[in-house]
Formats: structure tokens, C-alpha cells, sequence
């Protein structure tokens, strides 16, 4: 693996672990010549396109790294570690492909992704919601945190 900030091709693996419910490695590594340490992620990829509908009605092939970067967003500057953004993005893509279908609709995603976010951090959920749900005004973000308020006081 190929160090990516001094570029020297030997790095060594300082650790390895399982991610996703076993489908995922995780590696920590280290490069000799910098000292510069990363992780990898390594997955089987042997499975058939799927395609997400938009709301426009265009079709795009189901991308991974913008999911996981959607969620990240969300997550940004909250105390959620990497590895559990990249756990409910499995958890989604399990989820879709499970359907047995070829396409799923962008809205099925979206709300999946809400699912796992509601889970995580309720910030991260409102965060994503305000934009999935398009949020005009702040009365939209008020009944979105009052409806998370009930159904922890069990009222929903």
C-alpha cells in the first residue's frame, strides 16, 4: 500500500481488525520512511450495479464514498468515530441490495440513512434531515427536535 503522504510503497500494518459485521477489514498502517500513519479499509465488491431513482426521475449508479461522505457531514465536529459512519453506510447498502431489486428510490436511501443517523446522534439526524427534508424555516427545525423530544419521553 502506498503511503499517501510521502508516497513510498512499503507500509506496514500495525493492526487489523473486522468492521461491518465481519464484511469489512479494517488495517492500520504505518510508513517507515515518514512515520505517517493511516487506515485502509478493504471489502468484497463482487455484486451487481444498483441504480437510485432521483427525484428528478435520472437514474445513477448507487455510489458508496457519497453516502459515507453525506453521513460524515452530518457527523462533522460530534464525537462520532470513522468507523461507526462506515458500519450504518453497510447497514444501507445491505439494506438496498437486500430489496432484491435493481433500483431503489433516492427517498428509500434517504430515509435509511435518517434511520441509522437517529441512532447515532440526534444533531447528526437533525443536521441530515434539514437538508434530505429541505428545511425552509426554523419552525421546520423546531417540530423535527420536538418530535425527537417525544419519542424519547415516549409520548410518539
Amino acid at each position: 500500500m502506498r503511503c499517501p503522504k510521502c508516497g513510498l510503497m512499503e507500509t506496514r500494518v500495525l493492526e487489523t481488525r473486522t468492521a461491518g459485521e465481519g464484511r469489512i477489514i479494517r488495517r492500520r498502517r504505518e510508513c517507515p520512511g515518514c512515520q505517517y500513519r493511516f487506515t485502509t479499509y478493504e471489502r468484497f465488491e463482487d455484486r451487481p450495479v444498483l441504480w437510485i431513482i432521483k427525484k428528478s426521475g435520472q437514474r445513477e449508479a448507487f455510489d458508496r464514498e457519497k453516502l459515507l461522505k453525506g453521513l460524515a457531514k452530518a457527523c462533522e465536529k460530534l464525537p462520532v468515530p470513522l468507523e461507526q459512519i462506515e458500519e450504518a453506510v453497510s447497514r444501507i447498502e445491505e439494506a438496498l441490495r437486500g430489496t432484491g431489486q435493481g433500483e431503489v428510490s433516492s427517498l428509500t436511501v434517504g430515509s435509511l440513512a435518517m434511520e441509522e443517523l437517529r441512532e447515532i446522534h440526534k444533531v447528526a439526524y437533525v443536521r441530515f434531515a434539514s437538508v434530505y427534508r429541505e428545511f425552509t424555516d426554523v419552525s421546520r427545525f423546531v417540530e423535527e427536535i420536538s418530535r425527537l423530544r417525544d419519542e424519547r419521553n415516549g409520548l410518539r
